[in-house]
């Protein structure tokens, strides 16, 4: 198969895997309400079961980073998928909160975890020149996942339950396991890699910690995780209380005005820091520095709205400007760590953001009823002011030192 046409179609089967990712992920945030009553759960149980799903994402994560420079990237996407498929088809058979800790956080969660170090890598290995936008148009279905888990598993979970939206995603995947299976290509180990056991993982962690601009770039990374588990997790719930709206019509719209410019956000981001990105890479970081700081203010304003109209536009501009961020997350932070490591730089990022940004559910579910989800949410606006004074510190002072030259 010709290479050029291949990385194209790489990223096809690759988007529809990160697709159902996000999908299964978000079920349970849609069909939250219908489970509450179902299972006769209070707001602090369901937040804990969405923080211990980020803190078994955090923990399994940086394992599947190792196992991503390691091992056989394609072997680890396609189980990957059909370990989380499974798992999450078995999660609409839960019926007590064990069950859904156990389906849903722990095994749901922990297949999830080693499928973005695999894929990540897999994308920057086939895709040099047009790395910024081939991870622009990866990150769009995350976006799309999130955008139809609202509208098709709202509408599914309304009309035939909760549990059979558990059953129509997690039955998709596995389907599609069976695709990537036969259509994805093995790829060779990077250059300069290490042998596998504890002085890998030391190298590799090193690799990050050694460069300013990696550990400040993670930092940024974990408030924008932060601001999402607190925002997907509990924005449905906040729509279909405050304004009233079905939990089909609250999962569609707490997931649509959001996503869909994001979508529009990360292609724009994609683009114009690939651009920027052929004089010096660095400016890639201005594009990131621009997203968060202007995310800022309409993620407060979401949260204090007294119309839905408002609100609406508020999770709109906060994900144009969200996915003008997320289109460089990992080609600035490739640009700093050394390609033998980057699958690992992946899984480390992630499990310190994840670990930490767990308990942001449980936390916006336990002070619910004395703060109010209009407080809680708008307080993610200050993650998000954090996050783009670390990438401003990376710009101006770290990132020409740390850059690499590799590709």
């Amino acid at each position: 198969m010709n290479g050029k046409f291949y990385k194209w179609e790489l990223l096809i089967w690759l988007w529809l895997a990160f697709f159902f990712n996000q999908a299964d992920r978000q079920i349970f945030n849609i069909v939250l309400p219908l489970i509450k009553t179902d299972l006769a759960l209070s707001d602090a149980q369901l937040g804990l079961v969405s923080s211990i799903f980020v803190l078994t994402l955090g923990l399994c994560i940086p394992f599947a980073g190792f196992a991503g420079d390691l091992y056989n990237k394609k072997k680890i996407i396609v189980i990957s998928l059909l370990f989380w498929s499974a798992a999450t088809m078995l999660t609409g058979l839960s019926t007590t909160l064990i069950h859904l800790i156990l389906l849903r956080s722990l095994a749901v969660g922990g297949g999830e975890a080693f499928y973005a170090p695999s894929a990540n890598g897999m994308i920057s290995h086939f895709h040099q020149k047009t790395r910024g936008i081939a991870m622009s148009i990866h990150q769009t279905s995350l976006y799309a996942g999130l955008i139809m888990s609202g509208l098709i598993g709202g509408w599914i979970a309304q009309k035939y339950g909760w549990k059979s939206a558990f059953y129509v995603f997690g039955g998709a995947g596995l389907i599609l396991s069976v695709c990537l299976a036969f259509r994805l290509k093995n790829i060779e180990k990077e250059p300069g890699l290490a042998t596998p056991g504890r002085s890998f993982a030391q190298q590799a962690l090193r690799a990050i910690i050694a460069k300013p601009s990696a550990v400040l770039l993670c930092l940024a990374f974990l408030a924008m995780v932060a601001t999402n588990v607190g925002y997907t997790t509990w924005m449905p719930t906040f729509l279909h209380e405050k304004f009233g709206l079905s939990v089909k019509d609250a999962g569609f719209a707490s997931m649509f005005y959001h996503h869909i410019f994001a979508f529009a956000g990360v292609i724009a981001g994609g683009l114009i820091s690939d651009k920027l990105a052929a004089s010096s890479e660095r400016k890639r970081t201005y594009v990131q520095f621009a997203g968060m700081l202007l995310g800022a203010p309409f993620i407060f304003l979401m949260g204090q709205s007294d119309n839905s109209a408002t609100t609406y536009l508020a999770l709109s501009c906060f994900g144009f400007f969200r996915g003008m961020y997320e289109a460089n997350i990992y080609a600035t932070l490739f640009a700093v760590v050394e390609p033998a490591y980057r699958s690992s730089a992946v899984g480390l990022s992630a499990m310190f953001a994840f670990v930490i940004a767990s308990v942001v559910p449980f936390a916006l579910g336990y002070l619910k009823p004395t703060l109010g989800l209009s407080d809680g949410l708008s307080s993610l606006s200050l993650l998000y002011l954090i996050g783009a004074i670390a990438i401003g510190i990376t710009s101006w002072k770290f990132f020409k030192k740390d850059s690499v030259s590799t590709t």
